[in-house]
């Protein structure tokens, strides 16, 4: 599976976590992923604690972080 196909697991809704991306619009967010392994929390784990979750979902959110950051650009403003 490429990266694509992993992107198109994470989907925004209006109407789902007030528009939070989620995973493949359960109500399950990036966010909470993030948190989960942030905190070691092992992908084993998350997955027993959301059956519905599959091993790509984590990996889609991971990457979906991956690319918010890579387009990120910090501009340091000079001292005066």
């Amino acid at each position: 599976m490429g990266q694509m196909d992993d992107l198109s697991r994470i989907t925004v809704h209006p109407d789902v976590m007030v528009g939070k991306p989620t995973i493949r619009g359960l109500r399950i967010t990036v966010e909470q992923i993030l948190n989960a392994l942030a905190d070691d929390v092992k992908v084993d784990q998350i997955l027993e604690d959301y059956p519905e979750l599959e091993k790509e979902d984590i990996r889609a959110a991971l990457l979906y972080a991956s690319k918010l950051v890579d387009e990120e650009r910090i501009f340091s403003v000079a001292a005066n």
